[in-house]
């Protein structure tokens, strides 16, 4: 494999904030305010759900551009106020509205993640067909799209679908929860949002494999799930593709640990990944130990 490849791989976290990976993600004493940033000196990319629910200002999304290193990618989810009231195409004002807001983020701008409700079905192809076209000649901005219908899972609707992003170069996001509906227990106990049991397809119709992975809170319990990722990855680097895989888990508080427990998968079976920044840094034990070498 060529070394190029480990440049078109990421993996990150649905959000950068929360108080509980304190004294694991972020250093105990870590500020609420510090959270992007010592978030972004650990993961590379973000899906960043907090848009979803609110719309920042422009002030704020120029100190989330501020507060992260270069080469840190953001995912903003276009807000449920334009893709959680039916039809899309009413919506399209604000969807670039939010666009142009987003694009203050310049380069750190990975792409926008549309996510339509379970309750936007094929009927609505019409719909759909007519906002990924103005988007698509508006704007090269990449969009990533997640469908939970259940009838866009049927294979004659799937090739439908998959037709139409290819034609307008979006891709589609593969959300895979069967970590947590295959269990004996019930993880979702943990959510305020319980997540779609949908059917995992992994068809690339662009250059970006986008994946959202819904762990179970027991790290040991995704390894059946992960080590078919593993080979799906290695496949699509193969390919040339872009793979930003996000973990997420009903317990918040294991998200962290259970994405890097897939880098450690990927790195045992030699997938050419790069490293995860967060493995990259000195433990807390290693600097106070050279502190005290510093001082002899």
């Amino acid at each position: 494999m060529s070394e190029n490849f480990a440049e078109n791989f990421a993996i990150g976290l649905a959000i950068w904030g929360y108080k509980n990976w304190l004294g694991d993600l972020f250093p105990e004493k870590t500020r609420a305010q510090d959270f992007l940033k010592c978030y972004s000196e650990r993961f590379s990319v973000v899906e960043g759900n907090t848009t979803f629910y609110s719309i920042p200002s422009p002030e704020m999304v120029d100190r989330w551009k501020q507060e992260t290193p270069p080469g840190f990618k953001f995912f903003p989810k276009l807000p449920k106020s334009v893709t959680h009231n039916g039809r899309l195409m009413p919506y399209l004002p604000q969807a670039f509205q939010f666009l142009e807001l987003m694009q203050a983020l310049d380069e750190r701008l990975g792409g926008i993640f549309l996510q339509l409700p379970p309750s936007y079905s094929p009927a609505s192809f019409k719909d759909l067909e007519l906002f990924l076209a103005s988007w698509r000649s508006a704007t090269q901005t990449p969009l990533f799209l997640e469908v939970r219908h259940l009838q866009w899972f049927h294979y004659r609707q799937v090739d439908r679908l998959n037709r139409l992003l290819t034609k307008h170069q979006i891709d589609r996001v593969m959300l895979d929860t069967r970590p947590i509906y295959n269990a004996d227990d019930n993880p979702q106990q943990y959510s305020v949002n319980t997540k779609p049991n949908v059917p995992v397809q992994p068809i690339v119709t662009a250059e970006t494999a986008f994946v959202r992975y819904i762990s179970h809170p027991i790290c040991d319990q995704n390894t059946e799930y992960l080590m078919e990722w593993v080979k799906q990855v290695s496949i699509w680097l193969t390919q040339g593709k872009t793979v930003y895989f996000f973990v997420h888990c009903p317990l918040e508080d294991n998200s962290p640990q259970n994405a890097k427990y897939f880098q450690e998968l990927l790195e045992r079976s030699g997938v050419p990944v790069p490293p995860l920044p967060w493995n990259m840094l000195p433990s807390p034990d290693l600097t106070q130990l050279g502190l005290f070498e510093a001082i002899d």
